[in-house]
């Protein structure tokens, strides 16, 4: 076990590399599932959602080597079985998409009830719907659906919530049905635009993708591809947040400006400086004070529920008063709660945080509550007076591989050490 220890007060400057998305890299890999033969993916990020998928498709055949440290080389010819392994699915909530490839694939499948951050409901009802749609029968036995189809068959569907997994799901599943597929209300996500122009890479017919509706014409069989993962926006958003609470100048490389606008627009609403630059966006704070904001979290291309977190750390030190209003997962606010530890006035009403700058933060032990609340107490850090320490790094590690070396090379201090034995939990 470890923890994380900032000590803030340093101005953050140099230039950070963008990685792969993870949301992007894990839809993909389960496209590339129903693909025989070797596909090259570039850009896969290591955080522990990846791994943890990889090492599912490894037990149950599938062979999977790093060429390079973000190359990977999947080869799904010997995929063996519909049954996946249980308590590994359960760590994370993308694995759950396994269900309608293995499906499209074998005819049947085993996939456990998913995992993934306590942020609030996240039913699987929509991706079981829409599999029913498309011809699927299940049963839900000990926490573990049980699908089977002769072979998925082309409908016509409407998503009562424009869900971006539900959407990657459909689409995958829909690439081998029998017939034309459209899906209606879908999410318009970068990474569900990626997914169908891989899958169409490798032989799928989709059309519509970053629009309201998808149509998908069923083939036969998919070839193998060479592909590249988009840059994590949720990464770039997280090191321009870090820019700008720290009053620094850091050049986010490889950043796609557009694909992180609703988060930016807002930044540039609170006085922050941002460029878009023919490699990246450049991120800096020259003025004393952050202003105020309000803003509303909705599906892309509102604002997206996953910044919400750490724009809210950002505006704990504004000049004013911010209303913050989540709509997506009810249960988003829980890291305010340990930001209230370190000083910040936080006020819940319901789906609003209500948010009064303070002059200053305080050094205190947290706890990571989730994967972006987790990423927010860090970057609180980095400005609070003192050392914060914070504890169960494994939400962080969901998201973030290398996310205490960036900052440390953008001049922070911060590091990662191993819990003493004995010592008493930081919650405490």
């Amino acid at each position: 076990m470890e923890n994380i220890l900032v000590r803030g007060g340093k101005a953050l400057s140099g230039v950070v590399e963008i990685g792969g998305s993870k949301n992007d890299a894990l839809a993909i890999l389960v496209g590339a599932i129903l693909v025989p033969g070797v596909s090259v993916l570039h850009n896969i990020p290591a955080n522990t959602d990846i791994l943890n998928l990889l090492n599912i498709f490894r037990q149950m055949g599938v062979r999977a080597h790093f060429a390079t440290p973000t190359t990977l080389e999947l080869d799904a010819s010997a995929l063996s079985t519909s049954e996946t392994p249980h308590d590994l699915v359960r760590q994370m909530r993308a694995s759950f998409n396994l269900l309608g490839a293995l499906m499209a694939r074998f005819g049947h499948a085993e996939v456990a009830m998913p995992g993934g951050c306590n942020i609030g409901a996240r039913p699987v009802n929509f991706h079981i719907e829409g599999l029913r749609q498309l011809g699927g029968e299940f049963t839900l036995e000990h926490g573990v659906y049980y699908g089977r189809v002769d072979r998925f068959l082309g409908a016509n569907i409407n998503l009562e919530f424009p869900s971006a997994g539900t959407t990657q799901h459909l689409m995958i599943a829909a690439t081998l049905a029998m017939g034309t597929t459209t899906i209606e209300n879908c999410a318009a996500e970068p990474e569900v635009i990626n997914l169908a122009e891989f899958l169409n890479a490798c032989g799928a017919k989709i059309r519509g993708a970053g629009t309201p509706i998808i149509e998908i014409e069923g083939v036969k069989t998919l070839r193998p591809t060479e592909f590249a993962i988009l840059p994590d926006r949720m990464q770039a958003g997280t090191y321009a947040i870090a820019s700008a609470i720290s009053g620094g100048d850091v050049f986010l490389k490889r950043a796609v400006y557009e694909h992180c606008r609703p988060l930016f627009s807002k930044m540039l609403d609170a006085g922050i400086q941002i460029d878009a630059e023919t490699e990246g966006v450049r991120v800096r704070r020259s003025a004393n004070t952050i202003q105020p904001i309000d803003f509303k979290t909705m599906p892309h291309p509102g604002f997206p529920t996953d910044m919400q977190p750490i724009l809210a750390t950002m505006l704990t030190i504004g000049d004013g008063t911010s209303v913050i209003t989540e709509t997506i997962y009810e249960n988003r606010f829980r890291y305010t709660m340990e930001l209230a530890k370190m000083g910040a006035d936080i006020r819940i009403s319901g789906r609003n945080a209500i948010i009064t700058g303070v002059k200053r933060l305080s050094g205190a032990p947290v706890v990571s509550p989730d994967l972006r609340g987790g990423a927010a107490l860090v970057i609180a850090g980095l400005i609070a007076e003192g050392v914060t320490e914070v504890s169960d790094l494994r939400h962080i590690d969901r998201g973030y591989e290398n996310l205490v070396l960036n900052l440390q090379n953008l001049g922070a201090d911060i590091k990662r050490l191993p819990v003493k034995e004995g010592s008493k939990p930081c919650s405490v």
